[in-house]
């Protein structure tokens, strides 16, 4: 079996990528990223082929915001460029959604199955959730553009498969009527190597929480800040990830007391700072899966999550964790509470955690439960 792994970025496709490599089944990846910068995480000899203006091109506008968001253009002309660079010998392309469609054609004309990977919910699910979610502040959402939506929409109907790293984003597709026996669930792994429970943890004088992720509402960070606020002066809030312009104003006039906001990090940064933390909430509106929740797990903390979080499927809620509502302020501060309050708890659900993900979870677990799904789609 040889596989042509697609994508514009990087995601979890570079994890996939390797470990396809490794066992000898990948045919090729097309990336945006530099071929150098791809085989440095893949392997040194992995076979790639990238077009690395085109990640240029999204990365200065995030930086700079000039001119119209390049995100469409961007998707068309990879998902070209993946169709002109397709191997002959590749049995399956698993192309990442929005960047595939133009591919899907020259695909079927070399006999290759396609599987449409798609991180987070069904793509019109996860526009109408969080333009609600924006609108509870008064804020205009940025909106998916129609023809995204749309392009998106036409890569799920002509696929063989979609492939989900949740059940709540598989449920959001047969919600938005995408046959279920077309989507294939497969939970994503962690880099047990990195993230793991230190042989000692010191609980801090006032307990540590730290959450992980763009600081903004689709993770559910305004009703963090809110329910956090509660407990200012008896525990510390501390956000690491890019902050979204949108909400700047809006923490600016929220109580700051015992908040701290570090911006974006390493994963090596983030794996010291889980060490040192005692609780990790992610209280997303909309959530795929959310890789940084089986990190946390792996340091040993306890975890707060709301229910439009994938990695629910990780999780047996009072036991490694509480799962709360999204978007509900009273019952994040209801779970805060019982954590903030309760040191025994909280080693007892951060070893639960630990030990959850100490099996079962790794990339190399993923990889296996993805070639033996590729394996099923071929035969």
């Amino acid at each position: 079996m040889k596989v042509t792994v697609s994508v514009h970025g990087r995601y979890h496709a570079f994890e996939l990528a390797k470990g396809l490599f490794e066992h000898g089944c990948l045919s090729q990846l097309l990336t945006t990223y530099p071929e150098f910068a791809a085989r440095k995480i893949v392997g040194g000899k992995a076979p790639v082929k990238s077009v690395p203006a085109l990640e240029f091109q999204r990365r200065f506008h995030d930086r700079f915001g000039l001119g119209t968001k390049p995100d469409l253009l961007i998707a068309r002309k990879f998902a070209h460029f993946a169709g002109n660079n397709l191997p002959d010998d590749s049995d399956l392309l698993v192309g990442w959604s929005s960047a595939t469609l133009e591919a899907i054609a020259p695909a079927r004309e070399r006999g290759m199955k396609v599987v449409i990977e798609r991180g987070s919910t069904h793509i019109a699910h996860q526009t109408k959730v969080l333009k609600e979610a924006y609108q509870r502040f008064g804020l205009d959402f940025d909106e998916t553009a129609p023809a995204m939506i749309e392009r998106e929409e036409q890569e799920y109907a002509e696929a063989d498969f979609i492939s989900v790293p949740s059940a709540d984003a598989a449920r959001s597709f047969v919600a938005e009527g995408v046959a279920e026996e077309k989507l294939l669930v497969t939970t994503l792994g962690v880099d047990l190597s990195c993230f793991h429970a230190p042989s000692s943890r010191t609980d801090n004088a006032r307990p540590r929480i730290i959450f992980a992720g763009g600081v903004g509402i689709r993770k559910g960070v305004p009703w963090l800040l809110q329910a956090f606020a509660k407990f200012a002066g008896n525990a510390e809030l501390h956000l690491f990830g890019q902050v979204d312009p949108a909400i700047k104003e809006m923490m600016a006039k929220t109580p700051a007391d015992g908040v701290f906001v570090h911006g974006p990090v390493s994963a090596e940064r983030l794996a010291n700072e889980y060490t040192k933390a005692d609780i990790f909430c992610l209280p997303s509106v909309e959530e795929g899966f959310g890789l940084v929740v089986p990190q946390a797990m792996a340091s040993g903390l306890p975890v707060i999550i709301s229910d439009a979080v994938g990695a629910c499927d990780l999780i047996t809620a009072g036991e490694q964790g509480l799962i709360v509502p999204a978007m509900n302020e009273d019952g994040l501060a209801d779970a805060l509470s019982s954590l903030i309050e309760d040191k025994a708890l909280r080693r007892t659900m951060g070893e639960a955690a630990a030990n959850r993900v100490s099996t079962g979870c790794s990339w190399d677990d993923y990889i296996s439960r993805v070639i033996s799904g590729y394996k099923n789609i071929l035969t």
